[in-house]
């Protein structure tokens, strides 16, 4: 049975001052949450925690300096389960949204909501109830649509693409062991996977394959 007395800690995560003190004073006005850290990026907040600064939730901003929210999260969670993450930002691009509750995130919440919609959503995600606006939640519908069909689209395993990559910079086999760490052997198994994925006959195609896909850095 939930203890509706106890008192529920909150660290804040944000690299503005105004931000945190805005966020600070609406929670003050709510008896059930208390306010025991702020962070003014995702690494500080990491060494609070390293700490025992560990809070119930964690209001974390996306776009900060050193480490963003979506990296901050990744650790958080994995590091301590126990941790509930809200994503508070101003950014409503659908592959952020996507990486945020990829990342661990229970809810994302705009900085546009009102201060009921922000109690709401904690007191969601106390429960591990996701909470999103209408508009958030398309975007994580779209944001997983594109991530499915790229998935179909492409096929290739993560050192698939790393070998791929290097192709398109004009590495040999003997460069591209050396620079992974896997013998000739590999790296030419590799090679054969890829030009069969992508239906192609050589590695010169390969390497237009992936200036088109827009994988390769342009320098």
């Amino acid at each position: 049975m939930e203890n509706n007395d106890r008192i529920y800690t909150v660290m804040i995560v944000d690299d503005h001052d105004m931000v945190r003190t805005g966020l600070r004073t609406y929670l003050m006005l709510e008896p059930r949450f208390e306010i025991t850290a702020e962070a003014n990026n995702g690494s500080h907040a990491l060494k609070l925690l390293e700490q025992g600064q560990v809070p119930d939730l964690i209001l974390m901003d996306m776009m900060m300096p050193e480490m963003n929210g979506i990296e901050a999260t990744r650790a958080i969670v994995s590091r301590y389960p126990s941790v509930k993450v809200v994503m508070l930002t101003s950014f409503l691009e659908d592959d952020k949204v996507f990486e945020a509750i990829e990342a661990g995130a229970v809810s994302y919440v705009l900085k546009t909501v009102s201060s009921e919609e922000l109690i709401y959503a904690l007191n969601g995600a106390l429960k591990g109830m996701p909470v999103m606006t209408s508009d958030v939640s398309q975007a994580l519908t779209r944001g997983l649509r594109q991530r499915a069909a790229q998935g179909e689209e492409e096929g290739l395993t993560e050192r698939e693409k790393e070998v791929l990559l290097l192709i398109a910079e004009g590495r040999t086999n003997k460069e591209i062991g050396e620079e992974l760490h896997i013998s000739i052997k590999t790296v030419k198994t590799h090679v054969s996977n890829l030009l069969m994925k992508c239906d192609l006959d050589d590695r010169t195609q390969l390497a237009v394959y992936a200036h088109r896909k827009g994988w390769v850095k342009q320098s």
